[in-house]
């Protein structure tokens, strides 16, 4: 289908007769698509369920992202759900410039909107931009769909011609996907890291989104670097300009929780403590667990491996604590017997430092009971070791 046809079907979804077939399909089971389908197609044309129904099926998707109540009157192409912003993500940034007195941002590679959105619901007015028609006249349609078209200015251009001056801070989400899926180097992503950095270090204000496996030696000297998750899952990292230089912080949503760096060594390595903590992927990802684990005063299992072990319990939304109750060199026969002998049918299994997956050990545990245990498969003091416990 080419971008004309596109973007004439888009268009046909705004139309009464699509908005009424969006409306019928929201609710309706994908499993059931070819009948649907055939119903439709006696009253309408074919090509305009053809798009209804590819909406429907985007915007079931993105409720996950979005919620139900904005994703049901949003509109979505097929990237567009997957790179888009979380709404709660974009809300937390919004807030943060908005702390730093941002009043107008110009959202570079806007792509269906999300973040333009986030920012104009705390009140910052926005220029969202993005070289793609069929993507720019999505993001328009957001933007109106949710009455805050007064607010996001939506351009169809290439985002390195834009004159961003009149704003006082820039946002850049560069495409980080190409013909051949995900991008890992920075310079391949659209634009490019680079062009997005000289665009950040001439604005007064700037955050730009990466993906948050990007090497900590990439980032530059003049950049706060902020690795966000939510619900315990990484979404990003995001690069502020203007902000604290050298800063590196892991924030936990929701919350916000906020953990900054202080340049500590790494933790030392102690024996098994009563507890085990599992440090939250951001925390990891930002390289401070030592920030938490001189909190918890605890240490590290091994060296190489972000487990923290500790005597006592101390609350921390940084990590996740259990309670430890054995301690078994590798060994599956001992594993399964100790698990039928504690009548374990519900098992989670965990590992860091170990090649086993965790699938394939537990079809070999077969576990039964009614009754539940962790297993953390990992290294201590580099022996490979079974740790097993429950949630604290």
């Amino acid at each position: 289908m080419g971008r004309v046809t596109d973007l004439a079907a888009f268009s046909a979804l705004l139309t009464d007769e699509g908005q009424a077939l969006l409306a019928a399909l929201r609710d309706y089971d994908p499993s059931q698509e070819l009948a649907v389908a055939s119903r439709l197609r006696r009253d309408h044309p074919a090509d305009l369920v053809t798009a209804a129904l590819a909406q429907a099926r985007l915007r079931q998707r993105a409720v996950a992202k979005f919620g139900a109540s904005d994703a049901y009157r949003m509109y979505f192409t097929p990237n567009g759900v997957e790179q888009s912003t979380r709404a709660s993500v974009g809300a937390h940034r919004a807030a943060r410039f908005r702390e730093l007195g941002v009043r107008g941002v110009a959202d570079l590679c806007c792509g269906i909107g999300g973040d333009a959105i986030a920012l104009a619901r705390a009140g910052i007015r926005v220029l969202a931009v993005d070289r793609d028609p069929l993507t720019a006249e999505t993001a328009r349609a957001n933007a109106e769909a949710l009455d805050l078209a007064d607010l996001i200015e939506v351009r169809c251009a290439d985002v390195t011609e834009v004159d961003t001056s009149a704003y006082d801070a820039v946002f850049v989400d560069p495409a980080r996907r190409g013909g051949r899926g995900r991008v890992f180097d920075p310079e391949a992503y659209s634009p490019p890291l680079s062009w997005a950095v000289g665009t950040a270090l001439e604005a007064p204000r700037a955050a730009l989104k990466i993906a948050p496996g990007i090497p900590h030696e990439t980032v530059p000297p003049e950049a706060e670097a902020e690795w966000i998750s939510d619900g315990g899952d990484v979404k990003e990292a995001v690069l502020w300009f203007g902000t604290r230089p050298g800063a590196v912080t892991a924030t936990l949503l929701p919350g916000p929780h906020t953990l900054t760096g202080r340049g500590l060594p790494n933790p030392p390595v102690r024996e098994v403590g009563r507890y085990l903590y599992e440090p939250d992927g951001a925390v990891i990802r930002a390289h401070l667990v030592a920030e938490v684990a001189e909190e918890l005063g605890g240490g590290l299992l091994d060296e190489t491996i972000a487990y923290i072990t500790a005597d006592e319990l101390r609350p921390t939304p940084y990590a996740t604590a259990y309670e430890i109750t054995d301690r078994l060199p590798f060994n599956v026969k001992k594993l399964k017997s100790l698990l039928r002998e504690r009548e374990v049918g519900n098992l989670t299994v965990k590992k860091r430092g170990s090649a086993v997956e965790p699938e394939e050990l537990r079809r070999k545990l077969k576990p039964k009971g009614p009754n539940a245990a962790t297993v953390f498969l990992t290294r201590v003091a580099g022996a490979p070791t079974m740790l097993i416990g429950r949630p604290a």
